[in-house]
């Protein structure tokens, strides 16, 4: 591996962080660093007695949910598709669902974690976010609040919006992992697939033999699993191995090794696409810049 390059964002959430080293093309080389609507009342011409006050203040057809989020109306204005008024339009027409459900009832409040659709696709009152975390050892990829320590702690106040993890890393596992808010985005990593290159460290030298058979597609339960390229790292043990694959998936690389009696120590990831560790120390975040974006989104 070389030294790979990366501009150092300027977007918000920037940290000053020491320089770190990247990885790019050719021969592998061991990883260094340490790592409300507007209105207004109007006064009622005649003044009710308390009997009718108390009729009129019962909610009259009011949703179960609308104690809580925000009006559908709304949500689906601040997605950027249209405006409030025409957003009760296509309501009632029945070009939106929530959570699967089409939706005509105005008023309707709907959650930030409910799957909107307009016109059969998904949309989001949130602003896109990309957020890049080079991840310590014992976190958890999960974005449940009861499995301890968890990347979500880590990348807590990257965004405003609600972002999840592109694929796993185990919790003792290292490195690059994304997060987002953009469903586009995502299943470009998650269908298509992006390149991740990796520095696994085995318990014991990698036989040539076994390296061939892994580059070559090794068949586990049945499936064979595809690899971009695996190398040795240079000027390393043996047991030192660089691989590129585009799985997200954190135990398909201990299944590889594992299908070949070899035990997996570490796992650490070195680069996803263009994007790499350089100027991100362990335990920081920062966000992609539209360069990097560009780039992705052209694979």
């Amino acid at each position: 591996m070389q030294k790979g390059n990366n501009k150092k964002d300027s977007g918000r959430g920037k940290s000053k962080n020491p320089q770190g080293k990247g990885s790019g093309k050719g021969d592998w080389k061991r990883p260094q660093g340490k790592d409300v609507g507007k209105g207004k009342w109007k006064k009622a011409k005649e003044v009710k007695s308390e009997k009718e006050k108390s009729v009129s203040n019962k909610p009259k057809g009011t949703s179960k949910n609308t104690s809580e989020g925000i009006r559908l109306n709304k949500y689906i204005a601040n997605s950027g598709v249209c405006s409030r008024r025409e957003a009760d339009m296509y309501i009632q027409v029945g070009s939106v669902t929530v959570n699967g459900k089409i939706i005509n009832e105005m008023g309707y409040k709907v959650k930030l974690t409910d799957e909107v659709t307009f016109d059969g696709s998904r949309i989001n009152p949130e602003p896109k976010a990309y957020v890049l975390l080079n991840k310590p050892k014992g976190f958890a990829t999960t974005i449940s609040e009861s499995k301890g320590n968890t990347v979500m702690d880590l990348v807590s106040n990257a965004s405003t919006g609600r972002i999840n993890p592109i694929g796993r890393l185990g919790r003792n596992a290292t490195g690059l992992l994304l997060f987002t808010n953009d469903d586009e985005f995502m299943q470009k990593f998650t269908r298509k697939g992006v390149s991740r290159l990796f520095h696994v460290v085995l318990d014991k030298n990698l036989k040539q033999e076994d390296l061939i058979k892994i580059k070559e597609g090794i068949k586990i339960e049945g499936k064979t699993i595809s690899i971009d390229d695996i190398k040795y790292v240079e000027n390393s043990p043996k047991k030192e191995i660089g691989l590129k694959i585009k799985h997200t998936g954190n135990s398909v690389i201990r299944n590889i090794f594992e299908s070949l009696n070899y035990n997996v120590v570490l796992v650490d990831c070195v680069t996803i696409g263009p994007l790499t560790k350089k100027d991100l120390p362990r335990g920081r975040w920062r966000h992609l810049t539209e360069q990097e974006l560009n780039t992705i989104n052209m694979l």
